[in-house]
């Protein structure tokens, strides 16, 4: 098997084009990323899998897809139930905790049921973000709760459930999107807090998961860490909070490089990611300009980052 690209890219449409396919074979990208738009009837996403995986010439190549629940939600009927969001599960818990981890529980053994039979393998669950008052609502009814205890026992359930059901989850936003104040996809937020508190609430979710086999980073700056770059594209982030502070040693994602919260282009954003300390850059809008951008500054997945890629997969094993 070839050496891979440290990305997973997305595609257009509903099947990948000719100009599509000789990019993925030229540049290889480790894995990919599946949106509403290319996801229309079952033998349809059948093939575009097959066909994504006959590109990179890796019957196994890795397919993500968003399948939170609520707003977020790629399938829908009649792919997929609509389930509740993670709101919807925390107010479960609130009333009587043993029936909220059980419901955070099943719903993602219903994920990993609905998404298994079409080929994924990775769904990007459960979000540990814990929002303050006065927080975008980027994250609003996306997450369990407000406060780490809750977000973090039903973040729990939520990722063993995925994983009882064959599917790997991918907890997001690392080191906490709780905070932000702006909506990442189109501005940078910017976090204005102690280092103290970070850990005592935003963190803390995510200190306790450590162990899950993928994170996705946040694009939000903690001014008390640095000042300077969001966490997706800092160092000072990654290394002392994400992978010292924090103590995850699994495969860091970033969130899509195409958001508006990171500056430069795409070749510059996807410099940035990596340089930063991410092992996998995303792209998700199927954009031909920005995913020849992107892969065209992404190097070969090797060292640590392969190491974590390799490890990551073996969950399903």
């Amino acid at each position: 098997m070839r050496e891979s690209k440290a990305v997973i890219i997305g595609v257009a449409g509903t099947m990948p084009t000719a100009d599509e396919l000789a990019l993925y074979r030229e540049h290889l990208p480790w894995g990919f990323i599946l949106f509403a738009r290319s996801l229309k009837e079952e033998n349809q996403i059948k093939d575009l899998i097959a066909a994504l995986r006959d590109s990179v010439s890796n019957p196994d190549a890795p397919v993500f897809i968003d399948q939170e629940g609520g707003r977020v939600q790629r399938l829908r009927p009649p792919l997929a139930p609509d389930y509740p969001s993670a709101q919807v599960i925390g107010d479960i818990y609130r009333r009587d905790r043993k029936a909220g981890l059980e419901a955070a529980r099943l719903m993602s053994r219903l994920h990993a049921v609905d998404l298994k039979k079409y080929g994924f393998t990775a769904d990007c669950l459960p979000v540990l973000d814990v929002p303050v008052e006065g927080a975008s609502n980027v994250i609003g009814n996306r997450a369990y709760g407000n406060d780490p205890k809750t977000v973090t026992e039903l973040g729990r359930a939520a990722a063993e459930g995925l994983m009882q059901g064959g599917m790997l989850p991918v907890m997001k936003h690392m080191p906490g999107h709780g905070r932000g104040f702006a909506d990442s996809h189109h501005n940078l937020p910017i976090v204005d807090v102690s280092r103290a508190e970070l850990e005592a609430h935003d963190f803390a979710p995510f200190k306790a998961l450590n162990d899950l086999p993928i994170a996705m980073t946040g694009h939000l700056v903690f001014t008390a860490i640095d000042p300077e770059r969001p966490a997706t594209t800092s160092p000072i982030v990654i290394d002392q909070i994400i992978r010292s502070y924090i103590g995850f040693d699994g495969l860091l994602m970033s969130d899509d490089s195409s958001m508006n919260a990171l500056s430069g282009d795409l070749a510059e954003r996807t410099r940035a990611i990596v340089s930063g300390g991410c092992d996998m850059v995303l792209h998700c809008n199927g954009v031909m300009e920005e995913m020849q951008a992107v892969l065209a500054n992404t190097p070969i997945l090797r060292g640590k980052a392969l190491k974590r890629a390799e490890r990551a997969l073996a969950c399903l094993d």
